[in-house]
């Protein structure tokens, strides 16, 4: 498994880590023994990094990380951790006291008296620009509530905006091969700056797994079924945003592509992502154990190329950059 610097953290974590929204809520049931396997599967396949939220099946993530990692105390993973989508998103609602009640209540969830990682859940975007809010964040890294700060962001403004901060250590963006946007400014104002990127929605909730066709049908309580217009949380969640049929007409071009380097698409659609510059981790879940172990196995693929790149930036330009590059 290759390795990176996540950023301002300055902790060193699998270029691969495990998503663990999966394992609370929003993508059909989960029984606690099948998530245990899940995260056991991806740390013995040299996975140190679980990212997690206060939101997940309301704590139901987080917890399961506590029990897991209690389980295992021969086990030394980083957990990165969000908060504030439990709440109506207003401005006012990230607030000092909330901030303290929302971080007390992860410490407890995770068994922790201090957290790895913690990330404004996609706050609303003036939020990204409030001096208090990072003058709070300071204050708790200073009382040990924390150790690090961060924020995940749906938009490429909303991240330069969290960049230009001098604390934040690292960004969670959407990335994957069907959304390139923070390629153009996002990735280059990070390398500057020291800021660790974390990659979310890398697999484009699975489409780029090369398995769905347009008659695929998802679980009522996946995200997939009832997030596709973006009626519950931001569009960009939910198949990176691209129209559904497209798509997987899309996934069927990259997974030919994977083919002609002898790789499954998934596997390489994660390595390509690992391997671009000033990408610290991607964080794609995993149902089974046989999928963490697949999505592991992208970290320790050789380096792909200029070829490889051109080609899925072409894919891009041709299926998708009319309708989504501005949007994010």
């Amino acid at each position: 498994m290759q390795t990176s610097i996540l950023g301002r953290t300055g902790a060193t974590v699998s270029s691969i880590g495990l998503g663990t929204w999966q394992l609370g809520a929003d993508w059909g049931d989960v029984s606690e023994k099948d998530a245990h396997a899940v995260l056991d599967a991806a740390v013995e396949s040299g996975v140190t990094m679980f990212d997690t939220a206060d939101a997940y099946g309301d704590g139901r993530s987080e917890q399961l990380i506590a029990r897991y990692l209690q389980s295992r105390p021969d086990v030394s993973v980083f957990v990165a951790t969000k908060m504030g989508r439990r709440v109506p998103q207003t401005v006012e609602n990230y607030s000092t006291e909330n901030f303290r009640a929302w971080s007390d209540r992860s410490r407890r969830n995770l068994g922790v008296e201090t957290l790895d990682l913690v990330q404004l859940h996609c706050p609303p975007t003036p939020v990204y620009s409030i001096d208090r809010v990072y003058d709070d964040l300071d204050q708790l890294v200073a009382e040990g509530v924390m150790k690090n700060y961060g924020v995940s962001v749906e938009t490429a403004e909303e991240a330069l905006t969290a960049i230009a901060r001098p604390n934040v250590a690292s960004v969670q963006i959407v990335l994957n091969a069907f959304r390139l946007k923070p390629l153009d400014a996002v990735l280059p104002a990070a390398i500057d700056a020291g800021v660790g990127i974390i990659a979310r929605v890398p697999l484009a909730s699975g489409l780029l797994s090369g398995r769905y066709t347009a008659d695929t049908v998802f679980a009522e309580n996946d995200h997939r079924t009832y997030n596709r217009d973006g009626s519950h949380f931001d569009q960009g969640e939910t198949f990176a945003g691209v129209d559904y049929a497209t798509g997987v007409e899309a996934a069927q071009e990259f997974s030919a592509l994977a083919a002609e380097h002898g790789l499954q698409p998934a596997t390489a659609a994660l390595a390509w992502l690992a391997q671009l510059p000033g990408v610290s981790t991607v964080i794609p879940g995993a149902r089974s154990p046989e999928q963490a172990r697949a999505n592991a196995a992208a970290g320790e693929v050789a380096e792909l190329g200029a070829e490889f790149h051109a080609r899925v930036v072409e894919l891009y330009d041709r299926r998708f950059r009319a309708a989504v590059h501005e949007r994010w």
